[in-house]
């Protein structure tokens, strides 16, 4: 970011007043309003915050307006064409594509931290068997600050490092753990021998009567998915991520918010909604009858896992993940499973349809998502803790660049007040 010779007058009651410009590498112009109050005595107002930035950052950037999202440069369908997501983490945790001694060394230290504190599965077994995953992940990675304290103070840097490499590893195993409790079968441990994907999956959906083994095809959808989501730029979940760190909490704290923020059917809910969606057009023959609802101005109905509000021509990602969920079906097949049958009918109408290509609602990444997630076998109330698990990430990358932000201060939003003004105390018995 540097400052140019712009700058921006704002004309108040009589006043002028000069706000620098400040030009990012690639993207809009952003006006400095820091000094704002101090010199005017006014704040500006702008709720769900769609056009302040609130940090400078040099992780992901996206062009909604071209379809465009870049993890430090890289467009991520090179990335999740070309790449795998450890690799992309590194990528996003230390800004360059790792030498290979590199990568080999990153991955043997995440493979070293995926087993859990042993005493931590009490944590899973004091809630209830019908407990959401989402709830589970909430409280068992807030606890993990009780239980490893080489890796809360966020001012040494290797401590920061240390709680890096364990929530990126760790996370699949509490997921798993947290799916494995639901349905009641014993936890799985991981296995050093196996890639992070394909792991993920093990312990998911492996018993001790009998071993799982793992389909390539599927592993590499599972990679991608990660891949795929692992960061999207200064979104609720990671705001939340870096409010909660602007105050000096411990990482597992902030990552803990981040999940409880990602829970939100608004937010990491989505493909969870789409399936949901799915499910409520029941067969293929009912299409046409949902399309003709999601056309109409008056029926609340929305065609979920179509368009989205940042990408205003086309999601980068579902490309990528189409090919991943053809891939899927074409192994696992539909023809026994109504919700996919649907999926696919639903798909070809809508791409074939001028009334969507024109309001751009392509398919987007939580659509396909949620269709290589329903065909794995998992149910639509771990689709979020899947996504949690990959944005943990992106989540731990924006925190380390905020704790090593000299300009870093604590959260304080402003607010536009419309109470009562000041009033004196009534007695009860006047009142």
């Amino acid at each position: 970011m540097t400052e140019s010779k712009k700058s921006a007058t704002l004309s108040l009651n009589g006043e002028s007043y000069e706000l620098p410009i400040f030009s990012p590498t690639t993207g809009p112009d952003v006006i400095d309003i820091r000094k704002l109050y101090g010199t005017a005595g006014v704040f500006t107002y702008d709720p769900g915050f769609t056009s302040t930035a609130s940090c400078d950052s040099t992780i992901t950037y996206i062009d909604g307006e071209k379809g465009e999202l870049l993890h430090r440069g890289y467009p991520i369908d090179q990335l999740a064409g070309k790449s795998h997501f450890l690799e992309v983490c590194y990528l996003l945790l230390y800004g360059e594509l790792p030498a290979a001694a590199e990568l080999e060394k990153f991955e043997s230290t995440i493979t070293r931290h995926t087993m859990l504190h042993e005493q931590m599965h009490n944590f899973f077994r004091g809630f209830r068997r019908d407990a959401h995953p989402m709830a589970i992940m909430v409280g068992v990675v807030g606890a993990m600050s009780a239980f490893y304290h080489d890796s809360t103070d966020i001012a040494d840097p290797r401590q920061r490092e240390i709680a890096s490499h364990r929530l990126i590893a760790k996370m699949p195993t509490i997921a798993a753990m947290a799916y494995k409790y639901s349905i009641g079968q014993p936890f799985i441990y991981p296995r050093n021998d196996l890639d992070y994907a394909s792991n993920f999956l093990r312990m998911c959906f492996a018993v001790p009567a009998e071993d799982y083994e793992v389909n390539p095809i599927l592993s590499r959808a599972m990679d991608r998915i990660f891949t795929l989501h692992a960061d999207h730029e200064q979104n609720a979940s990671t705001s939340t991520v870096r409010l909660a760190s602007s105050s000096g909490a411990n990482p597992f704290a902030c990552i803990a918010a981040g999940i409880a923020c990602l829970w939100g059917p608004a937010h990491g809910g989505a493909n969870q909604a789409c399936l949901e969606m799915l499910k409520e057009i029941g067969t293929p023959d009912r299409i046409p009858e949902f399309i003709a609802r999601a056309k109409d101005k008056n029926d609340p109905f929305r065609l979920m896992g179509f368009g989205h509000r940042v990408y205003k021509n086309f999601d980068p990602r579902a490309t990528v993940m189409k090919q991943s969920a053809d891939e899927v079906l074409d192994l696992l097949g539909v023809e026994n499973n109504p919700l996919l049958q649907v999926a696919k009918e639903l798909e070809q109408v809508a791409l074939n349809d001028p009334y969507f290509a024109d309001k751009k609602l392509f398919p987007n990444v939580d659509f396909y998502s949620g269709i290589i997630l329903e065909a794995m076998g998992f149910p639509t109330s771990m689709f979020t803790p899947i996504f949690a698990l990959s944005r943990t990430v992106g989540w731990i990358s924006q925190w380390k660049e905020m704790i090593g932000d000299p300009q870093n201060k604590i959260g304080r939003p402003r607010q536009l007040y419309l109470g009562s003004t000041e009033r004196d105390y009534v007695d009860i018995e006047k009142r």
